[in-house]
């Protein structure tokens, strides 16, 4: 708490650089795991909004940046559907609250006795269901529902035909595109390294 009292050389073109570009990851990362996690995207602009917010207020380090996350968007979406957004809200409370209790204790420096591919293993197993829930963005009028009888969540609609499902695959292949090859053509992300 001490290190919010002590004054920071402030350094007005590069504090509204950063900004900028964090609010440009923001925007849609917020809007995409609101997709992912069915709720509707206002919900996750207005949390990245009140996230970013309150990090610059109390948080603990002077270039922290916070935002959505891919674990709690997978596991948002069976929350939402079974018990609704009001829960929902409830629950993200009860975590920043076991945040800060984990941050108050310092414990965060037990991360250090699990082992590197135990972390692997879960970044990767992450990656593989939100890229999962990727495809249910190609269905048309995509709903998830909770099937009593085998206990689990599905998804329920019909794929996109015709002129929505090329357009939509032409815009993937574009994406892919430009990320992979597009840095290959300049070294300007080199240069910002190299200063």
């Amino acid at each position: 708490m001490i290190d919010l009292i002590i004054k920071q050389q402030k350094n007005l073109k590069n504090d509204i650089l950063s900004g900028l570009t964090v609010s440009l990851a923001l925007v849609p990362e917020a809007v995409a795991f609101a997709f992912v996690a069915e709720v509707d995207p206002k919900v996750g602009l207005f949390a990245a909004f009140f996230v970013g917010i309150i990090t610059s207020a109390i948080g603990g380090r002077p270039g922290m940046i916070s935002g959505a996350t891919g674990a709690m968007a997978v596991v948002m979406t069976g929350f939402a559907v079974m018990f609704g957004l009001q829960y929902l809200f409830a629950a993200v409370i009860l975590c920043g609250i076991i945040q800060t209790i984990c941050g108050l204790f310092k414990l965060g420096k037990f991360i250090r006795l699990i082992p590197h591919p135990v972390m692997l293993g879960f970044v990767n197993g992450l990656a593989i269901i939100i890229g999962k829930a990727q495809f249910g963005q190609l269905k048309e009028n995509a709903k998830v529902v909770f099937n009593e009888q085998s206990g689990l969540f599905e998804i329920v609609s019909g794929w996109m035909t015709g002129t929505t499902l090329y357009t939509t695959l032409a815009i993937i292949i574009a994406t892919m595109a430009i990320i992979n090859f597009l840095p290959k053509l300049t070294r300007a992300h080199n240069m910002a390294f190299v200063n």
